[in-house]
C-alpha cells in the first residue's frame, strides 16, 4: 500500500471514540487523526472554504494532504474530506501549509510542497525541498491543475531550505509572501512580484534591523482598517519576562504602505497570549470582514493532549474579526456566534455547579481586580495589572501565563469541552488554551452572564 492509499483507508476507517467527553461542540476538529494549520481560507459565491493540515493516517503528525470544511453561516457545515493530497513528485513528503486567493470567478490556491531527499542531510542547508505549488477551483471541492511554481533555486541565494507558506496579497500588483530563514539562522519574510499569478520575480523583504527568531512562519501580509499588518509566526524568540512564554510566537508587525521601499519592521505585538495556539490566518469574506483562525495547538511543546487515546489531536480556534484602532490589532468572535445561544443565566458573585462546560460567560465592569475559578483546575488572578492563568493537572503540562495590563475593565470567555477562548478588553488580548477536565465547577468574585452554547450542525462526508 504506497502513501496516498494510506491517507484514503485512514479517511475512511475514522476510528475515533464519539463518546470521548473531550470531542469539541463548536470548534472544527480532524475526523480521524491530526490536525494542524489552517490553509486556504476563503469565501467563495457565498460559501466559507475551510481547509487544514490533516495526517488521518498519524495521531500524532505524519504524512498530510488538506482537509475541508464548507459553510455558509459558521454553524452549519459540511465535513468533505480531503481536496488535496500530497501525490506530485514536488509534493510527495506533504503537501503544507498555502492560501486561497479568489479572483476571476475561480480560488487560486498556493502552498508549499514538501519534499525530504534520502541521505545524510542536515535539512536546514541541505536536503529538502519546499516548493510553491499552484491549484485552482470553480467550486472550492475540486482542487485541479495541480503544477509547481517555484522551487529552492528560485529562491535567493543567502536563504536555507527553509521557505514556505505562500500567501497573496494584492495591489499594484501580486505579491507572494513566504516566510524564510537565511543561512545565518534569521527569520524573514520574502516578497515576489507577478502579474498573472503564474511567473514570479523576486522584488523584496520584510525583516527586522536585529535579528529576531530564526524563522518567521505563516505570513499573512494584509491591510485592515488603513493599516498594514504583517502576521507571522516566529521560532526561535527568547523568553523576554512575561513576554514570549511559549516555545513559539504569534504575532503582528506594522507595515509601512510603501514595503518595497521600506522593508524594516519593529515592535512585535503577540496575538495571543495562551498556550494553544499557533499558524493564524486571515481572509477578507464577502461582507468585507478580515476573519483570522488558527490552529488551536503548538508544535514541539513539552504538554501533551489526552485525546491522543481515541486517535485524535487538536482543533481549530473560533473564527475572529479584526480592527485596527488604538494603534492595536483587536480580535472579536464573529456575530453569527450569538445564534449559539441557549439559555441565560445571571450570577451574584457565584460559587455553582453549572449544567456543562459549553458555554459564553461575560464579565463587565471589573474595576481593576478579578479572581475566577474554572473546572476547579483553571485560575485566573488580575491585580496591580498583572493577569495571571494557571491550570494544573487538567492542563496535562500547561501551567502558567502571565499578561501586563494597565486596566481590566471587560473579559469574554467561551468554554468548550476542551478548550477555553478568552477576548479580555473587547479584544485588546486574547488568551486561547486546551483543558482537560471534566469538572464544571464556577466560582467568581463579580457578577456576570452566562449563556449555554450549542454545537455545530455538521454533515460528514459519505
Amino acid at each position: 500500500m504506497n502513501n496516498i492509499e494510506r491517507l484514503v483507508q485512514a479517511i475512511k476507517k475514522e476510528k475515533v471514540n464519539k463518546n470521548d467527553p473531550y470531542r469539541l461542540h463548536y470548534h472544527l476538529m480532524p475526523p480521524v487523526g491530526w490536525l494542524n494549520d489552517p490553509n486556504g481560507l476563503c469565501q467563495f459565491k457565498g460559501t466559507y472554504h475551510i481547509y487544514y493540515q490533516w495526517a488521518p493516517a498519524d495521531v500524532n503528525n505524519g504524512l498530510k494532504g488538506w482537509g475541508h470544511y464548507a459553510t455558509k453561516d459558521f454553524i452549519h457545515y459540511q465535513e468533505l474530506g480531503m481536496p488535496l493530497f500530497p501525490d506530485h513528485e514536488r509534493d510527495q513528503n506533504g503537501a503544507y501549509s498555502g492560501s486561497a486567493f479568489v479572483e476571476n470567478d475561480k480560488i487560486h490556491y498556493f502552498y508549499t510542497g514538501n519534499v525530504k531527499e534520502i541521505g545524510d542531510y542536515d535539512y536546514i542547508l541541505k536536503g529538502r525541498q519546499h516548493n510553491v505549488m499552484y491549484l485552482e477551483s470553480k467550486d472550492g471541492n475540486q482542487l485541479l491543475h495541480k503544477e509547481c511554481l517555484m522551487v529552492n533555486s528560485d529562491y535567493p541565494d543567502d536563504l536555507t531550505c527553509h521557505v514556505r507558506d505562500p500567501k497573496i496579497y494584492q495591489r499594484d500588483h501580486y505579491y507572494l509572501v513566504l516566510g524564510a530563514r537565511d543561512i545565518n539562522d534569521v527569520g524573514q519574510v520574502i516578497l515576489f512580484q507577478s502579474d498573472d499569478l503564474k511567473n514570479f520575480k523576486y522584488c523584496s523583504r520584510i525583516k527586522t534591523k536585529e535579528p529576531f527568531g530564526y524563522m518567521w512562519e505563516c505570513p499573512d501580509l494584509f491591510e485592515v482598517d488603513g493599516q498594514m499588518v504583517l502576521l507571522c509566526s516566529p521560532q526561535g524568540l527568547k523568553q523576554e519576562g512575561y513576554l514570549y512564554e511559549n516555545i513559539y510566537q504569534n504575532g503582528y508587525f506594522k507595515v509601512a504602505h510603501d514595503f518595497i521601499d521600506q522593508p524594516y519592521v519593529k515592535d512585535f505585538e503577540e496575538i495571543d497570549n495562551g498556550f494553544d495556539i499557533y499558524a493564524v490566518q486571515t481572509f477578507l469574506d464577502e461582507k468585507g470582514r478580515r476573519i483570522l483562525i488558527g490552529w488551536m495547538g503548538l508544535p514541539d511543546v513539552d504538554y501533551t493532549i489526552p485525546t491522543v487515546e481515541n486517535n485524535w489531536q487538536h482543533a481549530l480556534t473560533m473564527p475572529r474579526v479584526l480592527h485596527f484602532k488604538n494603534n492595536h490589532l483587536y480580535q472579536e468572535p464573529l456575530s453569527e456566534f450569538k445564534e449559539l445561544r441557549l439559555e441565560k443565566n445571571v450570577y451574584k458573585k457565584p460559587k455553582v455547579e453549572l449544567k456543562n462546560n459549553v458555554f459564553e460567560l461575560q464579565i463587565h465592569d471589573i474595576q481593576d481586580q478579578l479572581s475566577l475559578k474554572l473546572r476547579n483546575d483553571f485560575t485566573l488572578e488580575y491585580e496591580n495589572g498583572l493577569l495571571t492563568i494557571s491550570m494544573y493537572e487538567a492542563g496535562y503540562g500547561r501551567n502558567q501565563r502571565h499578561l501586563e495590563l494597565e486596566h481590566l475593565d471587560d473579559l469574554v470567555i467561551y468554554s468548550d469541552t476542551s478548550s477555553l477562548e478568552l477576548f479580555i478588553n473587547k479584544g485588546y488580548r486574547t488568551f486561547t488554551t486546551r483543558i482537560f477536565s471534566e469538572c464544571s465547577m464556577l466560582e467568581c468574585n463579580k457578577d456576570l452572564e452566562l449563556y449555554y452554547l450549542d454545537s455545530f450542525k455538521i454533515v460528514h462526508e459519505k
